[in-house]
Protein backbone atom coordinates (compact mmCIF):
# COMPACT_ATOMS: atom_id res chain seq x y z
CA UNK A 1 0.00 0.00 0.00
CA UNK A 2 1.43 3.36 -1.00
CA UNK A 3 1.09 6.03 1.65
CA UNK A 4 1.21 9.68 0.65
CA UNK A 5 1.84 11.97 3.61
CA UNK A 6 0.11 15.33 3.65
CA UNK A 7 2.49 18.27 3.67
CA UNK A 8 1.26 19.90 6.92
CA UNK A 9 2.61 16.95 8.90
CA UNK A 10 6.16 18.22 8.56
CA UNK A 11 5.20 21.23 10.69
CA UNK A 12 5.34 19.11 13.83
CA UNK A 13 8.61 20.05 15.57
CA UNK A 14 11.56 17.71 15.73
CA UNK A 15 11.65 15.43 18.73
CA UNK A 16 12.98 17.24 21.80
CA UNK A 17 16.28 16.27 23.34
CA UNK A 18 16.20 13.92 26.28
CA UNK A 19 18.31 16.47 28.12
CA UNK A 20 15.59 19.14 28.11
CA UNK A 21 16.29 22.05 30.46
CA UNK A 22 14.92 21.68 33.98
CA UNK A 23 13.30 25.07 33.55
CA UNK A 24 10.99 23.67 30.87
CA UNK A 25 9.79 20.90 33.19
CA UNK A 26 9.30 23.34 36.04
CA UNK A 27 7.18 25.59 33.82
CA UNK A 28 4.86 22.76 32.80
CA UNK A 29 1.69 21.39 34.38
CA UNK A 30 1.88 20.31 38.01
CA UNK A 31 0.86 16.94 39.43
CA UNK A 32 1.34 14.86 36.28
CA UNK A 33 2.37 11.30 37.15
CA UNK A 34 2.92 9.91 33.64
CA UNK A 35 6.39 8.60 32.87
CA UNK A 36 6.20 10.10 29.37
CA UNK A 37 3.95 12.87 28.10
CA UNK A 38 3.53 15.32 25.25
CA UNK A 39 1.30 18.29 24.50
CA UNK A 40 1.01 19.84 21.05
CA UNK A 41 -0.98 22.87 19.86
CA UNK A 42 -2.47 21.96 16.47
CA UNK A 43 -3.21 25.58 15.60
CA UNK A 44 0.21 27.06 16.20
CA UNK A 45 1.90 23.72 15.42
CA UNK A 46 4.12 24.13 18.42
CA UNK A 47 5.06 21.81 21.25
CA UNK A 48 3.71 23.15 24.50
CA UNK A 49 5.26 20.70 26.94
CA UNK A 50 6.87 17.28 27.06
CA UNK A 51 8.38 14.74 29.42
CA UNK A 52 10.66 11.89 28.33
CA UNK A 53 9.19 12.40 24.88
CA UNK A 54 11.63 10.14 23.03
CA UNK A 55 11.80 7.30 25.55
CA UNK A 56 10.58 4.06 23.98
CA UNK A 57 7.65 2.50 25.85
CA UNK A 58 4.97 -0.11 25.15
CA UNK A 59 1.73 1.60 24.09
CA UNK A 60 -0.88 -1.14 24.55
CA UNK A 61 -4.18 -0.52 22.74
CA UNK A 62 -3.15 2.94 21.58
CA UNK A 63 -1.71 0.75 18.83
CA UNK A 64 -5.26 0.62 17.43
CA UNK A 65 -4.98 4.23 16.30
CA UNK A 66 -2.56 3.06 13.64
CA UNK A 67 -4.77 0.05 12.92
CA UNK A 68 -7.69 2.38 12.26
CA UNK A 69 -5.60 4.77 10.19
CA UNK A 70 -4.29 2.04 7.87
CA UNK A 71 -7.86 0.84 7.30
CA UNK A 72 -9.24 4.34 6.73
CA UNK A 73 -6.52 5.16 4.24
CA UNK A 74 -7.19 1.92 2.36
CA UNK A 75 -10.88 2.80 2.07
CA UNK A 76 -13.73 0.49 1.02
CA UNK A 77 -15.42 1.22 4.33
CA UNK A 78 -18.77 -0.16 3.19
CA UNK A 79 -17.39 -3.60 2.35
CA UNK A 80 -18.80 -6.39 4.51
CA UNK A 81 -16.61 -8.58 6.70
CA UNK A 82 -17.83 -11.92 8.00
CA UNK A 83 -16.75 -12.56 11.58
CA UNK A 84 -14.69 -15.74 11.90
CA UNK A 85 -14.45 -17.80 15.06
CA UNK A 86 -10.68 -17.42 15.03
CA UNK A 87 -11.03 -13.65 15.70
CA UNK A 88 -13.00 -14.36 18.85
CA UNK A 89 -10.79 -17.24 19.98
CA UNK A 90 -7.70 -15.06 19.58
CA UNK A 91 -9.02 -12.27 21.79
CA UNK A 92 -10.18 -14.73 24.45
CA UNK A 93 -6.87 -16.58 24.40
CA UNK A 94 -4.85 -13.38 24.72
CA UNK A 95 -7.10 -11.93 27.41
CA UNK A 96 -7.72 -8.80 25.34
CA UNK A 97 -10.61 -6.36 25.50
CA UNK A 98 -13.40 -7.38 23.14
CA UNK A 99 -16.27 -5.95 21.14
CA UNK A 100 -17.95 -9.33 21.67
CA UNK A 101 -18.30 -10.13 17.99
CA UNK A 102 -20.31 -13.21 17.06
CA UNK A 103 -19.06 -15.73 14.53
CA UNK A 104 -21.03 -15.56 11.30
CA UNK A 105 -22.16 -11.97 11.75
CA UNK A 106 -21.54 -9.74 8.76
CA UNK A 107 -20.68 -6.12 9.50
CA UNK A 108 -19.33 -3.28 7.41
CA UNK A 109 -15.84 -1.93 7.97
CA UNK A 110 -17.41 1.40 8.92
CA UNK A 111 -19.35 -0.35 11.70
CA UNK A 112 -16.36 -2.40 12.80
CA UNK A 113 -14.19 0.70 13.23
CA UNK A 114 -16.50 1.69 16.08
CA UNK A 115 -16.01 -1.73 17.65
CA UNK A 116 -12.27 -1.27 17.30
CA UNK A 117 -11.97 2.18 18.84
CA UNK A 118 -14.77 2.46 21.40
CA UNK A 119 -14.65 -0.81 23.40
CA UNK A 120 -11.11 -1.43 22.07
CA UNK A 121 -12.05 -4.71 20.47
CA UNK A 122 -9.08 -6.97 19.87
CA UNK A 123 -11.45 -9.32 18.06
CA UNK A 124 -12.26 -6.48 15.67
CA UNK A 125 -8.58 -5.59 15.27
CA UNK A 126 -7.82 -9.13 14.13
CA UNK A 127 -10.76 -9.11 11.70
CA UNK A 128 -9.63 -5.86 10.09
CA UNK A 129 -5.98 -6.90 9.95
CA UNK A 130 -6.88 -10.26 8.43
CA UNK A 131 -8.92 -8.69 5.65
CA UNK A 132 -6.82 -5.60 4.95
CA UNK A 133 -3.42 -7.31 5.13
CA UNK A 134 -4.45 -9.60 3.66
CA UNK A 135 -3.40 -11.66 6.65
CA UNK A 136 -2.32 -10.06 9.91
CA UNK A 137 1.40 -10.22 9.14
CA UNK A 138 0.90 -8.27 5.94
CA UNK A 139 -1.19 -5.75 7.83
CA UNK A 140 1.47 -5.20 10.48
CA UNK A 141 3.97 -4.59 7.69
CA UNK A 142 1.65 -1.84 6.42
CA UNK A 143 1.44 -0.38 9.93
CA UNK A 144 5.22 -0.12 10.16
CA UNK A 145 5.56 1.30 6.64
CA UNK A 146 2.99 3.95 7.49
CA UNK A 147 4.80 4.79 10.72
CA UNK A 148 8.07 5.21 8.85
CA UNK A 149 6.49 7.44 6.23
CA UNK A 150 4.91 9.59 8.96
CA UNK A 151 8.33 10.17 10.49
CA UNK A 152 7.73 7.98 13.55
CA UNK A 153 11.38 7.02 13.85
CA UNK A 154 11.22 5.27 17.22
CA UNK A 155 8.13 3.13 16.74
CA UNK A 156 7.69 -0.55 16.02
CA UNK A 157 4.44 -2.47 15.69
CA UNK A 158 4.69 -6.19 16.33
CA UNK A 159 0.97 -6.81 16.10
CA UNK A 160 -2.32 -5.13 15.25
CA UNK A 161 -3.75 -4.40 18.72
CA UNK A 162 -0.92 -3.72 21.19
CA UNK A 163 -1.37 -6.86 23.26
CA UNK A 164 1.88 -8.06 24.87
CA UNK A 165 3.01 -10.61 22.29
CA UNK A 166 5.46 -11.94 21.25
CA UNK A 167 6.77 -10.08 24.33
CA UNK A 168 5.48 -7.33 26.59
CA UNK A 169 7.63 -4.73 24.85
CA UNK A 170 7.61 -5.98 21.24
CA UNK A 171 5.32 -3.11 20.22
CA UNK A 172 6.73 0.21 21.35
CA UNK A 173 6.73 3.89 20.55
CA UNK A 174 7.38 7.28 22.15
CA UNK A 175 5.21 10.12 23.36
CA UNK A 176 6.53 12.25 20.51
CA UNK A 177 5.83 9.66 17.80
CA UNK A 178 2.33 8.94 19.06
CA UNK A 179 1.45 12.63 19.26
CA UNK A 180 2.70 12.95 15.70
CA UNK A 181 0.39 10.10 14.72
CA UNK A 182 -2.55 11.67 16.56
CA UNK A 183 -1.99 15.03 14.87
CA UNK A 184 -2.06 13.35 11.47
CA UNK A 185 -5.00 11.00 12.14
CA UNK A 186 -7.15 13.79 13.58
CA UNK A 187 -6.95 15.62 10.26
CA UNK A 188 -9.38 13.00 8.97
CA UNK A 189 -13.06 13.74 9.59
CA UNK A 190 -13.91 10.03 9.50
CA UNK A 191 -11.37 9.29 12.24
CA UNK A 192 -12.51 12.25 14.37
CA UNK A 193 -16.13 11.13 14.14
CA UNK A 194 -15.38 7.66 15.48
CA UNK A 195 -13.09 8.61 18.36
CA UNK A 196 -15.43 11.36 19.57
CA UNK A 197 -18.37 9.00 20.10
CA UNK A 198 -19.20 8.08 23.67
CA UNK A 199 -21.32 5.14 22.55
CA UNK A 200 -22.40 3.33 19.41
CA UNK A 201 -25.33 0.94 18.94
CA UNK A 202 -26.28 -1.41 16.15
CA UNK A 203 -29.78 -2.86 16.06
CA UNK A 204 -30.23 -6.50 15.15
CA UNK A 205 -30.53 -7.03 11.41
CA UNK A 206 -30.66 -9.84 8.89
CA UNK A 207 -26.84 -9.86 8.74
CA UNK A 208 -25.82 -9.41 12.38
CA UNK A 209 -27.01 -9.39 15.96
CA UNK A 210 -27.42 -6.30 18.13
CA UNK A 211 -24.30 -4.57 19.43
CA UNK A 212 -23.78 -1.83 21.99
CA UNK A 213 -20.32 -0.35 22.45
CA UNK A 214 -19.19 2.22 25.03
CA UNK A 215 -16.03 4.31 24.63
CA UNK A 216 -13.31 3.43 27.15
CA UNK A 217 -12.15 7.07 27.06
CA UNK A 218 -13.98 8.61 30.01
CA UNK A 219 -12.44 12.00 29.36
CA UNK A 220 -15.31 12.30 26.87
CA UNK A 221 -18.25 13.91 28.60
CA UNK A 222 -16.28 14.76 31.74
CA UNK A 223 -13.71 17.22 30.42
CA UNK A 224 -15.00 20.27 28.56
CA UNK A 225 -14.00 20.12 24.91
CA UNK A 226 -12.63 16.57 24.97
CA UNK A 227 -12.94 14.96 21.53
CA UNK A 228 -11.02 11.65 21.66
CA UNK A 229 -8.84 9.65 21.12
CA UNK A 230 -7.71 6.27 22.64
CA UNK A 231 -6.97 4.48 25.89
CA UNK A 232 -4.51 1.65 26.39
CA UNK A 233 -3.20 -0.53 29.16
CA UNK A 234 -1.09 -3.61 29.72
CA UNK A 235 1.03 -4.52 32.73
CA UNK A 236 4.11 -3.17 30.95
CA UNK A 237 2.48 -0.08 29.44
CA UNK A 238 0.55 1.03 32.51
CA UNK A 239 -2.62 3.10 32.14
CA UNK A 240 -2.11 5.37 29.15
CA UNK A 241 -4.16 7.79 27.06
CA UNK A 242 -3.89 9.63 23.75
CA UNK A 243 -6.15 12.68 23.97
CA UNK A 244 -7.39 15.80 22.23
CA UNK A 245 -9.62 18.69 23.25
CA UNK A 246 -10.90 21.87 21.65
CA UNK A 247 -11.87 25.11 23.34
CA UNK A 248 -12.78 28.11 21.25
CA UNK A 249 -10.47 28.10 18.26
CA UNK A 250 -7.71 26.13 19.97
CA UNK A 251 -7.13 22.40 19.62
CA UNK A 252 -4.61 20.59 21.78
CA UNK A 253 -3.36 17.06 21.16
CA UNK A 254 -1.31 14.95 23.53
CA UNK A 255 -0.54 11.72 25.26
CA UNK A 256 0.34 10.29 28.65
CA UNK A 257 2.16 6.97 28.84
CA UNK A 258 2.13 4.95 32.07
CA UNK A 259 0.32 7.35 34.36
CA UNK A 260 -0.04 4.48 36.82
CA UNK A 261 0.06 0.71 37.01
CA UNK A 262 -2.61 0.55 39.72
CA UNK A 263 -5.01 3.50 39.28
CA UNK A 264 -6.79 3.44 35.93
CA UNK A 265 -8.21 6.94 36.45
CA UNK A 266 -4.75 8.51 36.75
CA UNK A 267 -4.38 8.86 32.96
CA UNK A 268 -7.57 10.93 32.81
CA UNK A 269 -6.57 13.24 35.64
CA UNK A 270 -3.10 13.56 34.11
CA UNK A 271 -4.61 14.52 30.76
CA UNK A 272 -6.96 17.02 32.40
CA UNK A 273 -4.10 18.71 34.25
CA UNK A 274 -2.05 18.93 31.06
CA UNK A 275 -4.97 20.29 29.06
CA UNK A 276 -5.92 22.80 31.76
CA UNK A 277 -2.36 24.07 31.74
CA UNK A 278 -2.32 24.18 27.96
CA UNK A 279 -5.57 26.11 27.74
CA UNK A 280 -4.49 28.44 30.54
CA UNK A 281 -7.47 27.56 32.71
CA UNK A 282 -7.60 29.94 35.65
CA UNK A 283 -9.52 27.62 37.94
CA UNK A 284 -8.02 24.25 37.14
CA UNK A 285 -9.28 21.55 39.45
CA UNK A 286 -9.00 17.81 39.82
CA UNK A 287 -11.10 16.04 37.21
CA UNK A 288 -13.95 13.97 38.57
CA UNK A 289 -13.59 10.85 36.47
CA UNK A 290 -17.00 9.21 36.01
CA UNK A 291 -17.38 5.55 36.97
CA UNK A 292 -17.13 2.84 34.35
CA UNK A 293 -20.58 2.37 32.81
CA UNK A 294 -22.25 -0.96 33.52
CA UNK A 295 -20.96 -3.62 31.15
CA UNK A 296 -18.31 -1.36 29.60
CA UNK A 297 -14.66 -2.29 29.11
CA UNK A 298 -11.70 -0.78 30.91
CA UNK A 299 -8.75 -0.62 28.58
Amino acid sequence: MAVAVAAPLVALPAAPSQAAPAARAAAGPAGVAAKSAYLFDSGTRKTRWSRAATTKRPIASITKVMTALVVLRAGKLDRTITVKQKYIDYAVRQGGSMANLRAGDRLTVRQLLNGLMLPSGCDVAYALADVYGPGWKGFVTKMNKTAAQLGMKHTKYANFDGLPWPTATSTYSTAYDQTRLAYYALKRADFRAVVARRAYKLAKSTTHGAYSWTNTNRLLGSYTGAAGVKTGTTDAAGYSLMFTARRGTRTLVGIVLNSSTTDETARFTDAARILDWGFGAKSAGVLRVPPVPAGANVD
